[in-house]
């Protein structure tokens, strides 16, 4: 897209999020301690129509933030293409890890956090709200999802 081209619909929007969570790798993940110190780093994830699956160690900043905290905002990283999907996080031990998440992280990365010597937990991600725009113009429509309901 270039700055002359109209903006999308709210409905191309949602599709052009929907299209991104199966098409990408990583995403950004901020969550803060309970002091509010931020965290930011990109992680692997997996979309399972509901929800993003990460995985992470439980003992690190994003880990532990995600494991008290819960509240995270995961992004996109293209400034002019922006994707802010607000959540609440749930952990998973591996243990505990549904298998259909488990092999579908497995299956997207390649990557079996199950099968590592370290110890790493999973975390389920439900979307509660969704922000995607490109440009200025498509600011005054951003707003794709609130409370966990697509508005489009």
């Amino acid at each position: 897209m270039t700055i002359m081209d109209e903006p999308r619909s709210p409905e191309r929007r949602k599709q052009d999020v929907l299209d991104r969570l199966e098409r990408e790798t990583d995403i950004w993940v901020a969550s803060a301690d309970g002091d509010g110190v931020p965290c930011l780093v990109a992680l692997w994830f997996v979309w399972d129509g509901e929800a993003l699956w990460l995985a992470t160690r439980p003992g690190n900043p994003t880990g532990r933030n995600l494991g008290t905290g819960r509240r995270t905002r995961l992004a996109f990283g293209d400034t002019r293409d922006v994707v802010l999907i607000d959540g609440e996080a749930e952990v998973h031990s591996r243990e505990e890890v549904p298998a259909a998440a488990a092999e579908a992280f497995r299956a997207k990365t390649g990557w079996d956090p199950r099968g590592d010597s370290a110890t790493y937990a999973y975390y389920r991600v439900r979307p509660h709200a969704v922000q995607a725009w490109h440009e200025v113009r498509e600011l005054p429509q951003r707003h794709l999802m609130r409370n966990g309901i697509w508005l489009v």
